[in-house]
């Protein structure tokens, strides 16, 4: 068997191992047959902006920061970090509303992140959003575990979907800014973004393997009630697939994750086995059966209690909170 030849399987074997991970942050109440979390509150989401967003993407008019913890006007993030620390918390994933401009407004917050980490020793990571030059030395500067962004490979998208005049070349710029400043970067690209159909995936992907980045992670369109696309079915599940193999062999030395969303039920558990399948390194929130199922690939099965964004090949803390469940 020679690369050119080998199957998406094949390829994560050869370059990571028979290892699969699964990953359930602190993001929502969540819990299978083959899994219950020691402690939902280990990695929790943390909105700077509060429910608000400048944007109201059609994708989320807000909804998804509903469900974060907001920094409230009488307390900074540090102060809020040591509540979360005190009842349990690990990690934060620092993330709020959007700008005009496509960036989260994280700077007056990052003078904290130093001593979260150091004093609280807790991790954080951040949803950045498009970044600007002096955001970019910010977080460097701050020493953020990880960043994270949407890129979007269309136009029509940018414009159409987020609201925002920007282009591709804007998230291509983004990705160089936060290289250049040696940060560890997690791009997500959503699948079906364009309002349950493929128009800049494959454009995302290209952009994104040209630079250094530490996990990719993917999530598939999951149509809100309440927003303008309640109504649209999400992407074809074969279109989905296809993606996961492409990105496999794109990136073949890159870990690829299967992130929080994507739609529930029967599609739920045939895209986490076609991410098995397809040499996918690890999936979050798995769905009953999953675990099982890598296990019957002949793959060791690692389960963690934080964020997917939170692995990088070779790190010394990759195991950090590991669980092991018999």
């Amino acid at each position: 068997m020679t690369m050119d030849t080998a199957t998406p399987f094949d390829v994560r074997q050869a370059h990571f191992g028979n290892v699969m991970d699964f990953f359930a942050p602190g993001l929502k109440r969540w819990e299978t047959s083959e899994w219950t979390p020691e402690n939902p509150r280990r990695f929790l989401p943390v909105s700077v902006t509060g429910s608000a967003c400048a944007l109201s993407c059609d994708h989320c008019q807000t909804k998804v920061l509903h469900g974060m913890v907001s920094v409230k006007a009488d307390e900074d993030l540090f102060a809020l970090a040591q509540r979360l620390r005190a009842q349990g918390s690990e990690g934060l994933l620092v993330s709020g509303g959007s700008t005009r401009t496509g960036g989260v407004p994280l700077l007056p917050h990052l003078r904290h992140v130093r001593r979260i980490r150091e004093e609280l020793g807790m991790k954080v990571i951040v949803h950045s959003g498009v970044v600007s030059p002096e955001l970019a030395a910010g977080l460097a500067d701050a020493g953020v575990d990880g960043v994270m962004l949407d890129i979007i490979g269309a136009d029509e998208t940018i414009r159409d979907v987020y609201h925002l005049d920007l282009t591709v070349a804007d998230f291509d710029r983004a990705l160089g800014l936060l290289s250049e400043r040696g940060l560890r970067i997690i791009p997500h690209i959503v699948l079906g973004l364009h309002y349950g159909r493929f128009l800049g995936e494959y454009r995302a992907l290209d952009i994104i393997t040209r630079h250094p980045v530490s996990t990719i992670i993917l999530v598939v369109l999951v149509p809100l009630v309440g927003t303008p696309m309640a109504h649209l079915p999400p992407p074809p599940v074969e279109d989905v697939t296809e993606f996961f193999r492409a990105t496999r062999l794109a990136a073949p030395t890159t870990t690829v994750n299967l992130g929080c969303a994507r739609p529930l039920g029967q599609m739920k558990t045939d895209l986490d086995q076609a991410a098995i399948d397809l040499g996918l390194n690890g999936i979050a929130y798995p769905a009953d059966g999953a675990i099982a199922y890598a296990r019957s690939r002949g793959l060791e099965t690692r389960l963690f209690e934080y964020c997917c964004s939170l692995t990088w090949t070779g790190d010394s803390d990759i195991a950090y909170q590991t669980v092991e469940v018999a």
